[in-house]
């Protein structure tokens, strides 16, 4: 692969991920164009130019791309036009990891397939369902509570726990205000009460093996991530089988760059009992969900590697060497979100965060707020997790989000 520099790099999605991207990119001689549906976004204020475009509009989309003519086209967000990748693929365009896998990981329906039944992968038990009362049919044998989500959708919008079939009208309400685009199709999940939940960021080479970074403990609420860390204490034996699984998984959908592959760890032999096995574990790795681009979880990597996420993904795409990964220690993440609705915005409290030790604030730069948006990031280390999580909720509890 050519290693010469400058090279053009467009990012479809310019939010507090595309916008590290960018750092990353620019810190290696590229030139970055920073696109998206608002002027100023994160990505668009570090980058060296910017377009406003709306996302889901194709032919926007593929005017945008053919003005520049970026040697790498990289999507950070899932709302956009699909098909558009497609079609500027064929014109010679390299969409990174490349366009279908764009396609099929934003689809619930079509990664979920692609996970259960092409490649056999272990899932939570799942069905589809494109009305309420469908949803209700589909629902009742997998056991109450079941989750319902749009198949398109992104950040946990229109996820829901369904305790019953009292909830199902509400949730399907919910599903369908969610959703993007104009599809009304939603995934009906089995509960899993799993132990722990983890991101495995998985980078694959254009010529090289597929790496793996440690893997990333996390908790979500409202179906969006609220703090990780890393690294997340997994057994050897479930570590590498989420490690084939994400490569299963990646090697299908091809390309180079970093994926975030999300995966449940159970208890085997059903919802809470526990059987173990002959190898002595008694934890099952479920697959859960994939993005093919940095993952939110994955901020912790800023703080806790020796590469960050960010510049993984840039060095597999430009095809530079990764002699290694690892850890530097114990780290966490917690976010900093916005209560209310804000036209403008400004941050307090942020000389309190930062008197913590080892701990950094990242604040996006995003111009307004609603209710539970990611406006930050606190980061930490420690001498151990505990240390490290400590400090980073102590850190973001401090900041506050108020009217600019």
């Amino acid at each position: 692969m050519q290693h010469s520099f400058p090279r053009t790099l467009m990012l479809l999605g310019s939010g507090e991920l595309g916008k590290e991207v960018a750092l990353a990119a620019q810190r290696l001689g590229c030139r970055v164009v920073a696109v998206d549906r608002y002027a100023g976004a994160p990505a668009m204020q570090v980058a060296d130019h910017a377009e406003v475009v709306p996302m889901t509009d194709a032919e926007a989309l593929k005017a945008v791309v053919r003005t520049h003519r970026p040697d790498l086209v990289i999507p950070e967000i899932e709302a956009l036009a699909v098909d558009a990748l497609a079609e500027l693929e064929q014109e010679g365009i390299t969409v990174i990891p490349t366009a279908r896998a764009t396609a099929v990981t934003m689809n619930r329906d079509r990664i979920r397939d692609l996970a259960a039944s092409d490649l056999g992968l272990r899932t939570a038990r799942f069905a589809y369902a494109e009305s309420a009362e469908e949803l209700a049919a589909a629902a009742a044998p997998l056991g109450w509570p079941v989750v319902v989500k749009p198949v398109m959708s992104s950040s946990g919008k229109g996820q829901s726990v369904v305790r019953g079939p009292e909830q199902v009208e509400a949730a399907w309400s919910a599903a369908q205000a969610g959703a993007r685009g104009s599809g009304t199709r939603v995934i009906v999940e089995e509960f899993l009460h799993f132990e722990l939940e983890i991101t495995l960021l998985s980078v694959r080479q254009w010529n090289g093996p597929t790496l793996f970074c440690p893997p990333i403990g996390h908790i979500q609420e409202r179906g969006d991530y609220q703090c990780s860390w890393q690294p997340a204490a997994l057994g050897a034996a479930e570590l590498a089988e989420a490690q084939a699984m994400a490569q299963a998984v990646t090697d299908n959908l091809g390309g180079a760059g970093l994926f975030g592959v999300e995966f449940f760890l159970c208890r085997r032999g059903g919802n809470g009992s526990s059987s173990g096995t002959a190898d002595g574990s008694s934890l099952e790795v479920v697959f859960s969900e994939l993005s093919p681009r940095p993952h939110d979880t994955g901020l912790v990597t800023l703080a806790g590697q020796n590469l960050s996420e960010f510049e993984l993904h840039l060095r597999a795409v430009l095809g530079l060497p990764i002699p290694a990964i690892h850890s530097l220690g114990p780290a966490a993440s917690r976010v900093i979100l916005a209560d209310a609705a804000l036209d403008a915005v400004r941050f307090e409290g942020v000389a309190e965060a930062l008197s913590e030790p080892d701990t950094q604030v990242l604040l996006f730069g995003k111009p307004d707020a609603r209710p539970h948006r990611r406006m930050g990031v606190a980061l930490a280390r420690g001498l151990d997790l505990d240390t490290a999580r400590g400090r980073a909720d102590r850190a973001a509890a401090q900041v506050r989000v108020v009217a600019g």
